[in-house]
């Protein structure tokens, strides 16, 4: 669309009880374009979430509230606004999402949902508003466009060209650079082409040789069973504080049994299934290293790699390619449907990436992760 600014409206969404239900029209709409602008920046829905987990993971939990907005011209939907809040950490922070399909870009409209996600935050005392650009490599959608959150229509670039960022003149770079937030980190997204495995066999057989019979493997689906749950809510508060977070201002998460019984329940209520491979440490029987791998149901062609931690006092027995090796062991046996894995790694965490190349992950493009403060 060019030319004159087309008129355009902004309206709350409100959550219906079901994906089909007849209070369900604005959202069954939203959530066909948020899949279109997924399209639009990377040519495939491998990055999209289904209708369901997107409905159940916007729900408000002890730990976390959400609202949504979205913008029509002439009647139908054209852009999506996101802030998400956490509530027992973080509590100065806000996440703030903005995309607005191609066609409609440069006409105020992502400006005006973005006014209005961040006068959401800063309504709810916050001072620290994130959010993210996405940037393929090698896929250009329709045309150069700018939304703070996505962003189609990426001139292809090599990471050789951008090190340590992204293209300032990127779509949603831009953007985010015109309403003053800062480019704090870069995260590498990388797929794996699930029948590329010919080494795992030799990495594997390295990983048990470092790991010697100090530890042991376990794995489990979706719940964790009930006698390493507060182990595992050690592990996944170490996420926040272990794992490098660039410029990015972000406290300690305090995690306990409920709150990883709640993050279960809520992936169950999305409609995904959780892998889980942990490595314990014998002697302690305490668990120091975990990897999850989350499989929607509504895209059963591609897995996600997701948290991968190992405790640092347990750091340099190749515990990191154990578990990895073995959920994806697990997921080519018990899913053989799936075609890919995708993951998310910072671009400074050299050596869980130096991993996850071993294991044949590929970059495919780079998120830009941005920060501003207000007062």
């Amino acid at each position: 669309m060019t030319g004159q600014l087309p008129d355009f409206s902004i309206h709350e969404l409100h959550l219906p009880e079901s994906t089909d239900g007849p209070d369900g029209k604005d959202f069954r709409e939203l959530s066909s374009v948020m899949d279109a602008m997924v399209l639009e920046t990377w040519g495939n829905l491998d990055r999209a979430s289904s209708a369901q987990a997107r409905l159940a993971g916007w729900r408000d939990t002890p730990y976390e509230v959400s609202r949504n907005f979205f913008a029509r011209v002439d009647g139908s939907i054209v852009g999506h606004a996101s802030c998400h809040v956490p509530l027992t950490d973080n509590v100065h922070t806000g996440w703030l999402h903005v995309d607005v399909l191609e066609g409609y870009r440069r006409h105020g409209i992502g400006t005006a949902l973005l006014r209005t996600i961040e006068g959401v935050a800063k309504a709810q005392g916050r001072r620290v508003l994130q959010a993210h650009t996405e940037h393929p490599i090698g896929f250009a959608g329709p045309g150069a466009g700018a939304g703070a959150g996505a962003g189609a229509g990426v001139e292809p670039f090599h990471p050789a060209a951008v090190p340590g960022g992204v293209p300032e003149d990127g779509p949603g770079a831009a953007f985010c650079l015109k309403n003053g937030y800062t480019l704090e980190q870069t995260s590498r997204f990388s797929r794996l082409e699930i029948d590329h495995s010919t080494e795992w066999a030799r990495l594997e057989l390295a990983a048990h040789s470092k790991a010697d019979a100090a530890y042991e493997v376990l794995a489990w689906t979706n719940r964790c069973p009930g006698e390493y749950v507060d182990h595992m809510a050690g592990l996944m508060g170490r996420m926040s504080t272990d794992t490098p977070a660039g410029g990015l201002e972000v406290e300690a998460e305090a995690w306990d049994a409920a709150r990883v019984r709640q993050l279960e329940d809520t992936t169950l209520a999305e409609g995904q299934t959780a892998l889980v491979a942990a490595a314990q440490h014998r002697r302690t029987e305490e668990l120091v290293a975990y990897t999850v791998i989350y499989l929607d149901s509504g895209k059963p062609w591609v897995a996600e790699q997701d948290d991968t931690l190992v405790a640092k006092p347990h750091r340099g027995h190749g515990l990191g390619m154990l578990v990895k090796l073995a959920n994806l062991r697990r997921l080519q046996t018990e899913y053989p449907g799936v075609e890919r894995v995708m993951t998310f790694n910072a671009e400074e965490n050299e050596h869980m990436l130096a991993i996850n190349v071993q294991l044949g992950f590929r970059p495919v493009g780079y998120d830009g992760e941005w920060q501003k403060r207000i007062k």
